[in-house]
């Protein structure tokens, strides 16, 4: 066993580095391998003790996370550090493991309190025999001199802990006395345990059965082939599915070399002989992949290997499973666990496909149902601190939900955990990672918002028809019961509502500004006359910000067909700011989206590699799914009232909302008609993918605003400049501030006090906000 760990351990070591100890195929085949002598061995246990568990039930219990017995060398913990999980929960490893930790193996409480200086020779010794007892972490090189990093690598040395005598006198019956061990110091002793020792399973937790489940040696076995598929395996079976890729393409240059052969002339003896030269190049390095790829399909994805990879799946589920029932104690589990669930899932569905299914497994739907379960509540768990991990954990939740399968997997879990992760999903935007969140959001409503069931993106496949042939996006999946879940958790919550919801408004209005900045750069770019090529990287994050601004716009149709009440049920303290504040932004995107010879006109019209999905379609449909909602699906007290916010907000402009049905706009006086020979963009050209009763509702929105904008033009009274907002200048003081008594219109404070409670005029604390009713004349 300290051999196989040693192994572990320099294949660790080197991750990243070309020359591995072990080869990657090999390490593939040496996996296998261990797996059916460790399935066997494990049963033949199983035999002799009718108590133990089988194979088909193996786990690796949680007490080998922390008891120290087993080396994980530098690998990352779910909490973090593993010396700081021991110094923040010592009292909950004594009270729930028996582990007392011995209050001199914590001499680095804090970074502050290691002088460089100071340091005496003991001090290094223990550095040194704790950097071998974490997996030999390097020694400190010399460029480590100055003061803040010499601590920091004293810190976070010194801080491998030994578990040894309690802080205070307890029963030998309470407590064990423990060592934290590396791979050298280990005895047989420390793994199979006597007298009254159970070695690798010392700490048992209470939540823990205290039943046998195989020999000790087995489960660490066990735990290793699982860091040894996160450390080599998983990256090997990708990479080799790339091998078919690498035989397509020798066959191709192969084939076309060839018919150069053919038509070459024969006076041309000097390209003959290139040619056949190329000719055979190409032919070995053919006959060799193929032969690599013939033994990977026999030897790698066949179902027998596959069968290995689901029972290493299963493993990791049980194992995150009894670790999570220990409640804080779950943060001592080593990353790679989760990161091999989710890998290996990916694996099973991805790789092996089509020469095996993973639908034909044994149990499929009950596992990816626990995997959903596991990802659903890990996602947010305090206790995972690693922002890689959690990340891996978002993606593996979005990929998750995208597929009709998984999807109805995340459906079976428990009522409570799906309103759980809803929960987590509508947490405000804010000092967190959102994109991927809001990513699945949109992918949950992707099928029942406004024009939103299309497989490719349409502009697409008027400008190139041959995408026509490519692989199409995966289909709509739209899961009703979790948008059900959504609505019940806003209505029912005002407060969640309102900080959800401003920030996705915060974020839209960040990711579009962003987005029409870099477009003028793009712009400035190609109108320049040495025509500078764009950075690549340039054009990829205008393209991100493009489409985080659609995704935001999907997420608030989302809501505003769910919960129109959030905006049109002014009872509630927030609606009516949240509306005025979507109106405003509705209005900037149609306007600078919409505006004759725009800049957003000139840029798609470039056609930049980078920016195939920037285009009016996908924006203005979704702007277009949220005014049909509010202005043709809502009561009539809620069409009045969003209706009256639309015109009333100074950047309204009927045209743009003609703008999306082709309609010409309208000449203003002294200006000439639109040129008649101009392509206007049009809904009605997509009717693919915008059905009739949708096209219907679209004009009918348009003949309201129409009728609505013309009334208004004639209500509309002269304002005194006297009685304008002092902010904006651009409605009616409408609001009077407690205590103070200046004035503004409620546009402008509303907005105001989202962020800021002083006046804007005498920075006192504004405690409310009343009507404003202009006094009569006498």
């Amino acid at each position: 066993l300290n051999k196989f760990r040693k192994f572990l351990q320099e294949n660790a070591s080197n991750r990243g580095n070309p020359t591995v100890l072990c080869p990657p195929e090999y390490m593939v085949c040496f996996l296998h391998r261990l797996i059916s002598a460790l399935r066997s061995c494990w049963d033949e246990y199983k035999i002799r003790n009718p108590l133990a568990c089988g194979s088909d039930e193996a786990y690796v219990p949680p007490q080998l996370f922390y008891n120290g017995k087993v080396d994980y060398f530098d690998l990352q913990r779910l909490g973090g550090l593993l010396s700081h999980l021991r110094k923040t929960l010592k009292d909950e490893l004594a009270a729930k493991a028996n582990i007392v930790i011995d209050p001199s193996e914590l001499q680095a409480v804090t970074m502050d309190d290691l002088e460089e200086e100071d340091e005496s020779a003991n001090t290094t010794a223990q550095r040194s025999s704790a950097a071998l007892a974490i997996g030999g972490a390097l020694a400190r090189p010399s460029w480590l001199s100055s003061p803040t990093l010499g601590r920091a690598n004293r810190f976070l040395s010194t801080a491998a802990v030994s578990l040894m005598n309690p802080r205070r006198p307890l029963g030998a019956l309470d407590k064990v006395k423990v060592r934290s061990l590396s791979v050298d110091q280990r005895t047989e002793d420390d793994i199979e345990g006597q007298h009254g020792n159970d070695g690798l399973l010392l700490g048992r937790p209470p939540e823990e059965a205290d039943t046998v489940i195989t020999e000790n040696s087995l489960l660490e076995i066990l735990d290793g082939a699982v860091m040894m598929y996160n450390l080599s395996v998983h990256q090997q079976l990708g990479k080799m599915v790339g091998v078919s890729d690498d035989v397509n393409e020798y066959a191709l240059a192969l084939k076309d070399t060839e018919e150069k052969i053919k038509r070459c002339p024969k006076r041309r003896a000097d390209i003959m002989d290139e040619l056949v030269k190329s000719q055979r190049v190409f032919s070995e390095k053919l006959n060799h992949l193929s032969r690599r790829l013939a033994w990977i399909n026999v030897t790698i994805y066949s179902k027998d290997k596959m069968q290995d990879i689901y029972w290493l799946l299963q493993v990791c589920l049980r194992s995150i499973e009894h670790a999570d029932r220990t409640g804080s104690l779950f943060a001592f589990m080593p990353e790679f666990y989760l990161n091999v669930a989710m890998n290996s899932y990916n694996a099973l569905k991805n790789y092996f496909s089509p020469v095996s299914s993973m639908e034909e497994l044994q149990g499929y739907e009950e596992t990816l149902t626990r995997l959903a379960t596991i990802l659903a509540k890990h996602f947010a768990d305090p206790r995972i601190v690693g922002t890689d991990i959690k990340d891996s954990l978002m993606q593996a939740l979005a990929s998750y939900v995208c597929y009709p399968h998984s999807l109805r997997a995340v459906e079976r879990i428990s009522e409570e955990q799906q309103i759980s992760m809803m929960k987590n999903l509508l947490a405000p935007y804010e000092q967190r990672p959102w994109a991927q969140t809001n990513w699945i959001l949109v992918r949950l409503w992707r099928g029942c918002g406004f024009g939103y069931r299309y497989t490719r993106l349409p502009h697409l496949l008027k400008t190139k028809p041959e995408d026509a042939n490519l692989p199409s996006l995966q289909k709509p999946c739209p899961s009703t019961l979790l948008q059900n879940h959504m609505a019940e958790l806003l209505r029912g919550d005002p407060e969640l509502a309102s900080s959800f919801l401003n920030s996705v408004l915060n974020q839209l209005n960040w990711a579009f500004s962003e987005f029409i900045g870099m477009i003028q750069e793009i712009q400035q770019a190609a109108e320049r006359l040495e025509r500078n090529f764009v950075d690549s990287r340039q054009l990829k994050v205008c393209a991100t910000c493009f489409d985080l601004s659609v995704s935001l716009l999907r997420v608030l149709e989302m809501t505003v067909t769910l919960v129109p009440d959030i905006f049109l049920d002014w009872s509630r303290s927030s609606s009516e700011l949240l509306l005025r504040r979507l109106a405003q932004l509705l209005n900037q995107v149609l306007n600078r989206v919409t505006a004759e010879r725009n800049l957003f006109d000139r840029v798609v019209n470039l056609r930049l590699p980078g920016l195939e999905s920037v285009d009016h379609y996908p924006i203005l449909v979704a702007v277009t799914g949220i005014l049909v909602r509010l202005l043709v699906d809502s009561s009539s007290q809620g069409i009045q009232r969003a209706t009256a916010v639309l015109l009333a907000d100074p950047c309204f402009q009927l045209r743009s909302i003609q703008y999306l049905l082709g309609q010409a706009e309208q000449s203003v006086l002294g200006a000439g008609p639109p040129s008649a020979d101009k392509k206007h963009f049009s809904l009605q050209a997509y009717t693919d993918y915008i059905n009739a009763e949708e096209l219907g509702k679209v004009s009918n929105m348009l003949a309201h605003l129409s009728e609505e904008s013309k009334q208004a033009a004639a209500a509309t009274q002269p304002t005194s400049e006297e009685d304008l907002c002092p902010i904006c200048y651009a409605h009616p003081i409408s609001a009077v501030f407690k205590p103070c008594s200046h004035k503004s219109c409620k546009a402008c404070i509303n907005q105001h006090l989202m962020n800021n409670k002083d006046c804007f005029f005498c920075k006192a604390t504004i405690t409310g906000v009343d009507d404003y009713e202009k006094p009569t004349a006498n």
